[in-house]
């Protein structure tokens, strides 16, 4: 773990998650993925469990230093996507074959109740 940010209480420290608030397991890139869709700054503050001090902190930091930051957000998007897409892979065959089972005995009224309405919404669409 290494303190990233000058002053007496180091507030963004980077660990192997990457840079992240001190204190918590929020990362810098979460905050991104809020900023980047265009959140204000309040609604994102709400969406964390932090202190005004901590979103402060953090947001002055993506500020000073935003082409890191970006830089390394775009890393870590990348490898999201590429375990997602690893997963996805991997379980097709299984989540296919899933869906080709025919539901359980106990759950067949609520099956056919759900198919009838898919395909009146089919039908209207």
């Amino acid at each position: 773990m290494t303190s990233v940010s000058s002053g007496k209480s180091s507030t963004i420290i980077r660990t192997e998650r990457g840079l992240t608030i001190a204190g918590t397991r929020i990362t810098l890139y979460q905050l991104m993925d809020y900023i980047c869709a265009g959140y204000p700054p309040k609604l994102i503050h709400n969406q964390f469990y932090i202190t005004d001090e901590q979103f402060n902190a953090a947001m002055s930091y993506i500020e000073t230093n935003r082409t890191e930051v970006e830089a390394e957000y775009q890393i870590v998007l990348q490898q999201a996507e590429e375990i997602r897409q690893y997963w996805e892979d991997r379980n097709r065959d299984r989540l296919a074959q899933i869906a080709g089972m025919p539901p359980k005995p106990e759950r067949q009224a609520a099956w056919a109740k759900l198919q009838a309405r898919k395909a009146r919404l089919a039908v209207s669409s």
